[in-house]
């Protein structure tokens, strides 16, 4: 993550952000009091909450690895050619 001043990102605040939304690399902005902050997309944003919702989530975090589990073993749910067709839209 690169950090840049707040005077610098003041300075070129429009193609700091377009560059942020486009490359989804976070920019981190430093101020003399100390108080730093994180400038990143709203789409980012979003994807670490659902992330974070998930890993805080032990029963989801347990279905997810028995899935891994049973996937990593080939003895997971197979469904038929019909429901893959219905599943394609084929």
């Amino acid at each position: 993550m690169d950090t840049i001043s707040v005077n610098q990102f003041r300075d070129n605040l429009k193609t700091l952000v377009e560059e942020v939304v486009s490359t989804h690399e976070p920019l981190k902005v430093s101020r003399r009091a100390g108080d730093d902050f994180i400038v990143m997309s709203a789409e980012d944003w979003q994807r670490e909450q659902e992330t974070l919702y998930l890993l805080q989530n032990s029963d989801l975090m347990r279905q997810m690895s028995k899935s891994l589990t049973t996937h990593s073993n080939n003895t997971g749910y197979k469904p038929t050619d019909e429901q893959m067709n219905e599943i394609t839209g084929i």
